[in-house]
């Protein structure tokens, strides 16, 4: 993978920078930031070696040029970040002359999503160079993305690319062990390649969220009204039986916390054991199931997490993947958080902070370690 340090001299050079910068906005403004400030190190990085930077990202998905899902507001905060006015190109045939002018919502244009290779050299043709700092992108082939590096004669991946990359690299090849992985989230057919990698390469994996749900009814349990991915039953078999379960590495819980509905006013008790009656369903881990959970987490020197145990939005079912949070957030050794939603409830938490690593990408994240092509990561790899 290219890096910043194969771009040579880029003084007064303009260097066209993928970001990742669809964050949440409201009224105008942006209501968090956290992600854009992961890029400032790059931005900053470039402008220092005296580049000028073109910054292009996608906001939403919006179905042609729909105000709404203008990049104003993130324009103006990146222009507080830096320090200094980043001017808004709505026109790509009128790019305004600035140190740091960013594109209106790439995905405005029809060409992006499709990669097309008109709309791709019509991007490269904006820069002397390429940059793309946009991890969480990278598994999209769209020409900002992976159309436009071939045909620009410099690119590199930023500092935070960088970073997400060498760290999956690092947990997947180079782990201390024990090694743990912490699955959830809800379906199982969306990470059923990541579990199967991870049962080669982990010494423990723990499963939570709606996810248990289909592992549950391959072992014969009944699970109620509980959300249940009909079809990741299956594959959760396969991979029960690879395993060797219950002798193996995965782990289920051994008590569920249940509701008559997914609601503040939802009627709640502790199950003792793994079958759910009809009319309850199952909606975090129970608390012996966190006790162990916790006790897995102490023991290991490597953690990955991906997936909330519960429906942590609640505060009724929010016990497991706090305690999981609480827990990695004391943890000394290497904990990486897949992003997606178990880094939202680590910042819901306000523990986002506490972890080794915090990925701006979840499904990249999962990709990369499932093995699975990054059509933007391997546009940068020579």
């Amino acid at each position: 993978m290219r890096t910043l340090d194969s771009l040579g001299d880029i003084k007064g050079k303009r260097v066209l920078v993928r970001v990742d910068f669809n964050v949440p906005v409201g009224d105008g403004k942006v209501r968090d930031d956290a992600r854009m400030r992961r890029a400032l190190p790059t931005l900053e990085d470039l402008r220092e070696r005296g580049a000028k930077l073109l910054l292009v990202s996608h906001f939403g998905r919006p179905k042609g040029n729909e105000p709404e899902f203008s990049l104003a507001p993130v324009a103006e905060r990146t222009s507080k970040l830096l320090n200094i006015e980043v001017l808004l190109a709505e026109d790509l045939d009128d790019i305004p002359d600035g140190d740091v002018v960013m594109l209106e919502n790439i995905r405005f244009q029809p060409g992006e999503s499709k990669n097309d290779p008109e709309f791709a050299q019509r991007l490269a043709g904006l820069a002397d160079y390429y940059v793309n700092d946009a991890f969480g992108t990278s598994h999209r082939a769209h020409a900002s993305t992976e159309g436009v590096v071939s045909l620009v004669e410099h690119s590199a991946a930023g500092l935070l690319f960088q970073s997400e990359v060498d760290t999956i690299q690092m947990i997947m090849n180079e782990p201390k062990r024990p090694f743990l992985a912490i699955m959830g989230g809800a379906k199982v057919t969306e990470k059923i390649g990541v579990i199967e990698r991870f049962l080669e390469l982990a010494d423990t994996i723990l499963i939570g969220g709606a996810m248990t749900t289909p592992f549950l009814r391959a072992l014969g349990h009944s699970t109620g009204d509980s959300l249940c991915e009909e079809e990741g039953i299956e594959p959760a078999r396969k991979a029960l039986e690879q395993d060797g379960y219950p002798d193996g590495k995965l782990i289920l819980p051994e008590d569920l916390v249940i509701a008559d509905r997914l609601g503040d006013d939802a009627a709640v008790k502790i199950l003792d054991g793994a079958d759910v009656p009809d009319g309850w369903m199952q909606l975090d881990i129970g608390s012996r199931a966190r006790t162990r959970y916790v006790a897995e987490i102490r023991k290991a020197e490597t953690i990955f997490w991906n997936g909330p145990i519960g429906a942590y939005e609640r505060k009724s079912f929010a016990a497991g993947s706090l305690a999981i949070a609480q827990a990695l957030a004391a943890h000394p050794g290497t904990t990486v958080v897949g992003g997606g939603d178990s880094g939202a409830a680590m910042k819901e938490f306000g523990l986002a902070d506490s972890v080794t690593h915090l990925s701006t990408g979840g499904g990249a994240s999962l990709r990369l370690i499932e093995g699975a092509p990054l059509p933007g990561l391997d546009a940068l790899t020579d």
